[in-house]
């Protein structure tokens, strides 16, 4: 029995999976992987500097400018769930719960009908009012070249976790952890913290069995029960043909 097919095996006898997924889960939509050996990421470094809650507190209006070209927001609306998105969500069924914690902010998981997401660096669907938390969806935020409350008329703030923001939905994702009999990890290199804490946490738990598929090895490999480097695309084909 090869992995895919181990992998497989346990999906099919879980009652409770976690999912972590990152960038790599969304290259197929077409979305750039950020923090790939050749991701958007490594082309500029300032680019943690200008999308840090310290820039758009300094100067909104020009945060709001980067904002929308360093994350491509003018294309959001183009991309789609991909084979892998799908994959998860047809995964569900009255047997079995999935639970899906994503580093991704595009907002693809809600998008392909998965009913348990947590969306760990927030979502670039909407923006809020930091005064009177008001959220406007991203056609109004699209519409200004600097979105502001129609009410406060205070410079809205994108609904995604920026450098030196404080991660909220940790507690939440450890409990979906907890609760799972299978971890499944697709397309993260999990360098982030503290969202790679997560796989630590649940790779210490002698009774949750735990598998990663990832393009590239990743520092984190040695933790797992079983470790897959291939396309995430193609793997994913396999898995479904042997689940189904």
């Amino acid at each position: 029995m090869n992995l895919l097919e181990t992998i497989a095996l346990n999906l099919r006898s879980a009652s409770s999976i976690a999912v972590l997924t990152g960038a790599g889960v969304s290259t197929a939509s077409g979305i750039p992987d950020f923090r790939s050996s050749e991701g958007l990421w490594s082309e500029d470094q300032t680019r943690e500097y200008y999308m840090s809650s310290h820039y758009f507190s300094y100067n909104p209006e020009d945060f709001w400018k980067k904002y929308k070209a360093i994350f491509r927001i003018k294309l959001l609306k183009n991309y789609h769930p991909n084979k892998v998105h799908h994959f998860l969500q047809e995964l569900e069924s009255d047997e079995r719960d999935v639970s899906i914690i994503t580093q991704n902010v595009d907002g693809l998981h809600e998008k392909a009908g998965s009913s348990q997401i947590v969306e760990y660096h927030g979502t670039l669907n909407h923006a809020s009012c930091p005064k009177c938390g008001k959220k406007f969806s991203l056609d109004y935020v699209m519409n200004q070249p600097v979105p502001s409350c129609s009410h406060c008329h205070c410079v809205l703030k994108p609904d995604v976790v920026l450098f030196g923001d404080l991660i909220t939905a940790h507690e939440e994702a450890e409990k979906m952890i907890t609760q799972a009999d299978f971890l499944l990890v697709l397309g993260t290199s999990l360098l982030v913290t503290p969202f790679s804490l997560l796989a630590e946490q649940a790779c210490r738990h002698p009774a949750l069995s735990t598998a990663i598929i990832n393009n590239e090895p990743t520092g984190k490999d040695h933790l797992f029960d079983y470790v897959v480097h291939q396309d995430l695309s193609a793997a994913v084909d396999t898995l479904r043909e042997l689940v189904s």
